[in-house]
């Protein structure tokens, strides 16, 4: 297949696509592989420039593979080559946006296993009996953010597995510097690059078509000499594309550059119609009367902008800090000069802070990206790549960029900050260099969006992040599985801190507005914990007289430092209680008793008791055959209950059932028990933590008792293997 079979098909008459409008090479090899014609290989990788038409054609191409679609479409009217068979529709995950993780669990969901790892995926996948289906579009804008490269993880950990796999069929929409790589890992006989640039895949007459479709005044254009008149129409368009050198995109921004400021145009004059992205931009300038580099210092905020889009609002604050000066004349009287190449978006409802509540029920939700503000970016992102490179230091102006963000919070207080501010910041602040020096607060660690912030952050390398950073990573699949929200997020941060010795950062989230559902009191790295309960001990105090001390009695492994193996006879009067939490919502702390004389021995191995003051970071030195726990009626008037899951609890007022707290683990709760005055104990495969249960609003000034000497910082948490969201 070539590009001499667009002739062939214009010769028999057949219909161009309506959307496409060309391109039937491509569409032949498209649907060849579709419909797994003999020969055909199993893995086909869509290149080209930016600008080259690829997500047009993989769209059109899309759409008659969908068998609801197809019904809109003349199909009979096409080239019956082009025409992929009448299948269930492909598997689509999209990459624009997502990471790596994120389009694989995309496609896990759709296909239902039960993969739990990434690598299950792929296995599961082999195990098939019938193949599958995959295609992959703008793997180019994979990631939430941009300076990551997360497109290059894209093609390394998702679509070479993929292509690796001989039940998959697979075509990947591919940037060309990495669409060598994915290709040349598969055996030549069963893949097949397709660059439209190329010339065995180029489609001068196509670009023809594309370029008289847009200037056709019946599609709106207005009515000019060359929209209306055919044959000066063809002309134009003729003569956009032999000048445009393959590119679709130069051809779009050159017609909507004049249909939107015809005033000026010679349709005869050459040198005004561009040949590539850049030149149509300053031609465009120049016929307006513009100076070239005030358009592309207006368009520059866009072109760095992450997300969706870049706030109206934050528009002019950004371009006077690109350009060094004040742009608002500028840009006021700049919008017609910038409009054929801006589009206004409206955020959509998945940016909303969709996330569960203070208490879990998701009433402190966000204002989000999608709060019905206007959003404004450019038509491609080449442009951006475009005026971005035009730019003389990238690094600074990123610099200058993230500086202008951060003078736009008001106080530093980050619930107050626009919400781009919020999630963004820390990838303009990756690209200029400065994101290890952002990260030291913990009220940005808890406002920004999880999956944005923890991109920036991976892509930052390991050593040159601070402790709080490290905690952050540690903690960043928890906050994006969860979908907490930012108070949530708080409270789990809180108790990260903790556990990994940085309370003072965990006494500031205590002091940034957020209604914490609790206060970690302390945290022990105690592996192998079988059990825990609450009661009192009589201790020695610093006087030397007896006295009462709250206690949390851990049963360890025999040999624990500071634990003590009990006696026989007393074992079961003061050894923790059962607490297997139900998973229905019913009390676990509520009804279960002592673990009976041979519960320790049940558990595996010989065990001990270790004492732990329940409200300080300190052992207890005391008898722990004198622990007295709390009687049932004890538990029964307590205002606080409690029931578990494998790896969440969740604690409720008895009086009204009113759930006051919702926690959720990164590893598996091996027990947890809720003293009567609210203090929970929860002992994890990591180790185990007490927090004092806040039911109501926190005191005007807390105080967290100091930590434990001798805590290491947290390791980071790199990959999202396992995190769904």
């Amino acid at each position: 297949m070539s590009a001499s079979t667009e002739g062939n098909a214009r010769a028999a008459g057949y219909t161009p696509h309506p959307y496409v409008g060309g391109r039937t090479a491509a569409l032949r090899a498209l649907a060849a592989w579709r419909m797994r014609w003999p020969g055909a290989p199993r893995v086909i990788v869509l290149t080209g420039n930016p600008g080259s038409g690829r997500s047009r054609l993989l769209t059109g191409f899309l759409m008659m593979c969908d068998p609801e679609y197809r019904k809109q479409l003349p199909i009979d009217d096409l080239d019956p080559a082009t025409v992929p068979p009448d299948l269930p529709a492909p598997a689509v995950p999209s990459a624009a946006g997502r990471t790596a993780a994120q389009v694989l669990w995309l496609l896990a969901d759709h296909f239902e296993l039960a993969a739990g790892r990434t690598e299950d995926v792929f296995a599961e996948l082999a195990a098939r009996d019938e193949p599958v289906t995959i295609v992959v579009p703008d793997v180019d804008q994979a990631g939430p953010v941009r300076a990551a490269e997360e497109a290059t993880r894209v093609v390394r950990e998702v679509l070479t597995p993929l292509a690796a796999t001989e039940t998959v069929q697979l075509l990947a929409d591919v940037p060309r510097e990495l669409a060598t790589e994915l290709a040349g890992a598969l055996p030549a006989s069963q893949v097949q690059v397709i660059d439209l640039d190329a010339p065995e895949w180029a489609d001068p007459k196509g670009l023809v078509l594309h370029a008289e479709t847009a200037l056709d005044a019946g599609s709106g254009s207005p009515e000019l000499p060359y929209t209306t008149d055919p044959a000066a129409r063809r002309a134009l368009a003729e003569a956009l594309a032999a000048r445009a050198a393959g590119s679709r995109l130069t051809v779009q921004l050159a017609v909507q550059s004049l249909l939107m400021q015809p005033e000026g145009f010679d349709p005869a004059d050459a040198s005004q119609l561009p040949t590539s992205v850049g030149e149509a931009l300053d031609l465009h300038a120049r016929r307006l009367g513009a100076d070239p580099q005030t358009l592309r210092l207006m368009l520059a905020p866009l072109a760095f902008a992450e997300g969706d889009g870049l706030p109206v609002q934050l528009l002019g604050t950004l371009a006077n800090a690109v350009a060094g000066r004040d742009m608002s004349q500028d840009l006021a009287d700049g919008m017609l000069l910038a409009a054929p190449f801006i589009q206004p978006v409206e955020p959509s409802s998945e940016d909303d802070e969709g996330g569960t509540g203070e208490d879990g029920t998701g009433e402190d939700a966000e204002a989000g990206a999608g709060d019905g503000r206007t959003l404004l970016r450019l038509m491609h992102p080449a442009l951006a790549e475009e005026i971005r490179s035009g730019l003389p230091d990238v690094r600074d102006t990123q610099t200058r960029i993230a500086m202008a963000l951060l003078e736009e919070v008001p106080q530093q207080d980050w619930a107050q900050a626009d919400p781009y501010i919020r999630d963004h910041l820390a990838a303009h602040t990756l690209e200029a260099g400065l994101l290890p020096q952002l990260l030291t607060d913990p009220g940005l660690f808890a406002h920004a969006d999880p999956v944005t912030l923890r991109a920036a952050i991976e892509a930052v390398p390991l050593e040159q992040l601070g402790a709080p950073a490290r905690t952050y990573l540690r903690t960043a699949p928890l906050l994006t599985r969860s979908q907490a929200s930012a108070t949530l997020r708080a409270a789990f941060l809180e108790s990260a801190f903790v556990e990994d010795g940085l309370a003072p950062y965990a006494e500031a989230l205590h002091t940034r507005g957020f209604r914490l559902p609790w206060r970690t009191l302390w945290s022990v790295p105690l592996a192998g914990v079988r059990a825990v309960t609450t009661g009192s001990v009589a201790a020695a105090g610093e006087d030397g007289t007896a006295v009462s001390r709250s206690v949390a009695a851990l049963l360890v492994p025999e040999g624990t430092p500071g634990s003590r193996t009990l006696p026989a006879a007393a074992d079961g009067a003061v050894a923790p209680r059962d607490g297997t939490g139900a998973a229905d919502g019913t009390a676990a702390g509520e009804d279960a008793g002592a673990v009976n004389g041979d519960g320790a021995a049940a558990a595996g191995g010989r065990t001990a008791l270790l004492l732990h003051d329940l409200r300080a970071p300190e052992y207890v030195d005391a008898d722990p055959s004198q622990v007295v726990q709390p009687s049932e009626e004890d538990r029964a008037a307590a205002p606080l209950g409690f029931s578990r899951g494998a790896d969440y609890l969740r604690v409720w007022a008895r009086a009204d059932r009113r759930m006051v707290a919702a926690l959720v683990s990164d590893s598996p709760v091996t027990d947890a028990d809720l003293s009567p005055d609210g203090v929970l104990v929860v002992a994890t495969e990591r180790g185990v933590t007490a927090r004092q249960i806040l039911v109501a609003a926190p005191p005007a000034a807390p105080s967290v008792p100091a930590q434990r000497t001798g805590t290491t910082d947290a390791d980071a948490s790199h990959g999202l293997e396992g995190d769904h969201s």
